[in-house]
């Protein structure tokens, strides 16, 4: 039983309330995160009026669903009506948004209790959740080391036991790289399949939100609870929703994976990758072939070039998506004697040295005279790599590769070496350029007791596949079932 199932058995049995459940998680919060630093705001009256009004509803006979009552964090550049978004960003320090986001809207409609905002890098930009303006947030597995990034503060909060799930956002890997940091799953749907509505957006093209939560069932009930159409985001695809958590326990428990074949990603297991990883993937391979799937090597051969193809094409948009940014409707306003000035000195005062580096990189993409010789190569590289993923997807259900070339590394460590910084999103940035479904769930750990996260590519529209992939493997193996050393000393 998942820990969302299991605190909804106790809620509907009345063994406990939605009260004392936000109860007991805002005494964690107080505790944990002097050392952790997940969150940026934390709503603890809000919260408890939405779980009084769930008891008050449970009370007459309401029954919202799996996710009535439970304790959840968002990421803090998603919009929420009359609480902080900051993108963790000083240009939005003050910003307060009019409304909610969709995914907000679905999960408040749910039942869900919110209990805060989590950290990122700012505007959703890094791997290590280092370029917030306001706080570094610290991996609940070793404090001295990274959460990944930009959704680190909603994967440290869920590993620390700080929330029962989160919602991060994931334009190259941001959700699935602090899942397999901080030893949790994360899952990035379908380009499409959750609604983008009041997402503050990095990269439009390659932005999609998604969950982390401590298991695979979890991970499936929360994203019933946000996938769907949304007319109010055009890029929102108009199909049904299934119903992932019955999909799981649909599977077998005998060979739950028989007649599956999967894909390894041979460009995934070349040089820079870390031994401890690959022997973690290459155990986790071997196991799901224990349960009936047939494993055999699959070359993409422009994935290699998807990093690349990235970090034209994300910045290039960003530019684009941060000028507004001005100083003149909301947010951060410099005073100065004119108004070119002012803007210069609120987006200079406002933007930190990661976000300055992106946009100048994207206005210089698509400058006149380089947007051919840039701009264009990467999109056609972009094509390239998509008909990759659809010629791998004629001989295989999904795809493998970890989820990260590395585990977590210490705080500063790359902070100041951009280059090294982007590798850690090798694996995952090709999924975003095609749009497609992935999940890193955990697989094992290093000798330092770090964990080492698994990665499960699916085609278009085939999160159920891949989540029943992760599910079969995750009930076979005991990763989800540790705690960080700050759980397991209180």
């Amino acid at each position: 039983m998942s820990l969302i199932q299991h605190l909804q058995t106790q809620l509907r049995q009345g063994e406990t309330t939605s009260v004392a459940l936000v109860e007991q998680y805002l005494e964690r919060i107080r505790q944990r995160e002097p050392h952790i630093k997940g969150y940026l705001t934390v709503t603890a009256e809000t919260a408890l009026a939405q779980a009084q009004e769930m008891d008050a509803r449970r009370a007459q006979g309401e029954d919202l669903g799996w996710l009535m009552g439970i304790p959840m964090a968002l990421k803090d550049n998603l919009c929420t009506q009359g609480i902080p978004t900051t993108c963790a960003s000083r240009i939005l320090q003050d910003y307060i948004p009019p409304y909610n986001a969709t995914v907000v809207e679905r999960l408040l409609q749910a039942g869900a209790v919110i209990l805060g905002k989590t950290n990122l890098d700012e505007f959703a930009m890094g791997s290590s959740t280092e370029h917030s303006a306001y706080q570094v947030t610290a991996n609940p597995w070793d404090v001295t080391r990274v959460p990944g990034g930009s959704s680190g503060g909603s994967g440290a909060v869920v590993a620390a036991q700080e929330c029962v799930a989160a919602l991060g956002s994931d334009t190259g890997g941001s959700i699935r790289l602090p899942a397999s940091f901080c030893g949790v799953v994360g899952l990035k749907p379908t380009y499409g399949r959750v609604s983008r509505y009041g997402l503050v957006a990095y990269a439009s093209s390659l932005d999609q939100i998604g969950p982390l939560a401590p298991t695979v069932m979890d991970t499936a009930i929360v994203l019933q609870a946000i996938a769907g159409h949304d007319p109010r985001d055009s890029t929102s695809i108009a199909a049904p929703v299934p119903d992932y958590a019955q999909a799981l326990t649909a599977l077998p428990p005998e060979q739950p994976l028989a007649g599956v074949t999967l894909g390894v990603i041979q460009e995934t297991l070349g040089e820079g990758l870390d031994p401890h990883v690959r022997r973690a993937f290459e155990t986790a391979v071997h196991q799901l072939e224990q349960l009936g799937a047939q494993v055999i090597p699959i070359s993409c051969p422009t994935f290699a070039t998807g990093l690349a193809a990235y970090y034209i094409l994300a910045p290039a948009e960003a530019s684009a998506n941060l000028a507004r940014y001005d100083g003149v409707k909301y947010g951060l306003r410099v005073p100065a004697a004119d108004v070119v000035t002012m803007y210069q000195q609120t987006r200079g005062q406002g933007f930190g040295s990661e976000v300055k580096r992106r946009i100048m990189l994207g206005t210089y993409t698509l400058s006149r005279g380089y947007y051919d010789a840039y701009y264009l190569q990467a999109q056609k590289v972009r094509t390239l790599i998509r008909r990759d993923f659809d010629q791998a997807f004629t001989q295989v259900q999904a795809l493998l590769s970890p989820t990260a070339p590395v585990p977590a590394f210490p705080i500063g460590s790359k902070r100041n070496d951009p280059l090294s910084m982007y590798l850690t999103d090798l694996m995952t940035i090709p999924v975003n350029l095609a749009g497609l479904p992935a999940v890193s769930i955990p697989c094992g750990f290093t000798p330092e007791g770090l964990p080492i996260g698994l990665q499960v590519i699916g085609p278009v529209l085939q999160e159920t596949r891949i989540l029943q992939i992760a599910y079969a493997y995750e009930q076979s193996t005991p990763w989800h079932r540790q705690v960080p050393p700050l759980v397991r000393d209180g």
